[in-house]
């Protein structure tokens, strides 16, 4: 994988580049669109990569492993023949979804032991196994197995935690030099910088890391229920050890504000499922702030849902009649809302981008903010 830094924003730290894997080339900063199971909800691929434009996607290691399971993976040649997904995919190590878990895990030295939310039956992650299960997904990035601990986390349980983190990564970090794809490109591996809102952990975590020498780097176990401010001084603190010609990824992030903020402090990468999941329950964002698609206010509103929106449902939809299809519970509304909140991202961070190379970023992100966290 190759990453090379074209611009730098002249009042602070935000970055344009472009990252090259052998599934195509991202521009970044970027936002990638969750596919959990290999899908990304309510969304066909064709309207993802012409009308979203999309540049990457998520799988998750943990929802694979359960489902289809890796030997039909295998059998099929990977996940991007398995879903017809031609672009990079980055799978998530299932660190997250096993810490989600809480009352069906246990995590011990040689791994994490949980129980599938689907059946119950019993099964464990270790290091090497995550990094074995994602070469058999076949991900053009795989990342590390870890700790996530929640943003409340007092002092000796985050360092405990960092401890297990670190011994878990340098097990991945051996196995993924021992072995080799199974599909004929190459595949890279993200070590994640946890230490929870401590910032001598943090410091120590992203030394760590960056020691390492792998080709990107993930900044895990934020936006877990500590204060946004913290989080921003999070990155910041761990930016300012993170390589800067490698490719930062902030794990699980955000909303359209968290994502200019984390970009004003040099984030390349992020995700996050909020765009889908509240746009399933009638939450829209734009450049104009946030709708609630089942406010009343929308009921006889015939107006485009958004008239310089990027999408096309924005300009062949009204707002009345996507409020009738969510107060009717219709699927398609659904569909429409991850469309458009989805589309909405991608712009986001593309004119992010657009204004990095031009220069003016941090004005056009400040106005931006106060925009994107209006309530219509």
């Amino acid at each position: 994988m190759e990453f090379k830094l074209q611009a730098t924003d002249k009042q602070g730290k935000a970055r344009a580049g472009l990252i090259t894997t052998d599934h195509g080339t991202i521009a970044t900063p970027i936002f990638m669109p969750v596919g959990t199971v290999g899908s990304v909800k309510a969304v066909h691929f064709h309207e993802l990569e012409n009308d979203i434009k999309a540049q990457i996607i998520l799988g998750n290691t943990y929802h694979l492993y359960l489902r289809p399971g890796i030997e039909i993976l295998k059998q099929a040649g990977g996940l991007h023949k398995f879903n017809s997904w031609t672009k990079p995919i980055l799978t998530d190590s299932g660190g997250f979804q096993v810490f989600s878990l809480s009352s069906n895990r246990k995590l011990k030295e040689d791994g994490a032991h949980f129980r599938s939310h689907i059946d119950g039956s019993k099964h464990a992650f270790t290091p090497e196994g995550v990094v074995d299960i994602q070469r058999a997904i076949g991900a053009d990035i795989m990342m590390a197995l870890d700790e996530c601990t929640p943003g409340t986390a007092d002092y000796d349980y985050a360092k405990k935690s960092l401890g297990l983190t670190t011994r878990w990564l340098q097990r991945g970090w051996e196995r993924y030099k021992q072995t080799e794809g199974l599909y004929g490109y190459h595949q890279s591996f993200f070590p994640i910088v946890q230490g929870c809102t401590y910032p001598d952990l943090r410091r120590q975590a992203a030394q760590m890391v960056t020691d390492l020498g792998a080709e990107g780097n993930a900044i895990g176990g934020l936006a877990v229920g500590e204060p946004a401010e913290v989080m921003y001084d999070m990155i910041e603190v761990v930016n300012e050890i993170l390589p800067t010609d490698r490719p930062r990824y902030l794990m699980g992030v955000g909303t359209p504000a968290n994502i200019l903020e984390a970009i004003d402090r040099g984030v390349d990468m992020m995700d996050c499922v909020m765009p889908t999941r509240n746009g399933r329950n009638g939450m829209l964002f734009t450049r104009h702030g946030i709708m609630n698609m089942r406010n009343k206010k929308w009921e006889n509103d015939f107006s485009p849902l958004q008239e310089d929106g990027p999408s096309y449902v924005d300009r062949t939809y009204s707002k009345a009649y996507v409020r009738h299809l969510f107060v009717s519970q219709e699927i398609l509304a659904m569909q429409i809302a991850s469309i458009h909140n989805l589309a909405f991202y991608l712009w986001l961070v593309n004119e992010a981008r657009r204004h990095i190379i031009e220069g003016d970023f941090k004005t056009w992100k400040t106005e931006m903010v106060e925009n994107v966290t209006r309530r219509l």
